[in-house]
């Protein structure tokens, strides 16, 4: 695996086939692992790869992935993962079976593209054609006002905001 693996810019992770708590084990991390995921493979051997789980991981997906390998040997998907620093991250993994000589999975193979920047783009683009869909039907300024920082604060993982905005009658 190494020879296949080391010189690729994509992460490849390979596990036993443990999926019980504590999970499968990490047996090989590749160099682009740790580009990706800030942990050297030193410190992920022996690990189990819900090590870069974190506070916004969604436990129906992580639960997808452990039926899907049990069902198919297989998965594709997304995941958001943390990386050593706290840092959330994005990737497209593919996970595939490896077999011996009698067909039977003897370790799984994880794939992984760090697609964070295209997750982000993506955000941006829906909050801002929203914030163009809230201008265009606006009738009053206080409503696109109070609609715009609802969106932008909700994009941001805000709960609560401010804004001033002066009266035709003001003076400065």
């Amino acid at each position: 695996i190494r020879l296949f693996a080391e010189p690729l810019t994509t992460a490849v992770v390979m596990t036993d086939i443990d999926l019980e708590r504590p999970g499968p084990t990490i047996l090989y991390a590749n160099p682009a692992f740790a580009d990706m995921s800030g942990y050297t493979a030193s410190e992920v051997l022996g690990a189990s790869p819900r090590l870069l789980q974190g506070p916004e991981t969604k436990m129906q997906q992580t639960r997808l992935v452990a039926r899907k390998l049990r069902a198919e040997g297989r998965f594709h998907g997304v995941l958001q993962n943390y990386r050593k620093s706290g840092e959330p991250y994005w990737i497209a993994v593919e996970v595939q079976p490896v077999r011996n000589e009698n067909n039977d999975i003897i370790n799984f193979l994880a794939i992984e593209s760090d697609i964070t920047t295209r997750k982000l783009e993506e955000a941006r683009n829906r909050l801002a054609y929203s914030v163009t869909t809230v201008l265009a039907e606006s009738t009053d300024a206080d409503g696109a006002m109070r609609r715009l920082l609802e969106l932008i604060g909700n994009a941001g993982g805000c709960t609560a905001g401010i804004w001033w905005m002066p009266t035709s009658d003001s003076t400065y």
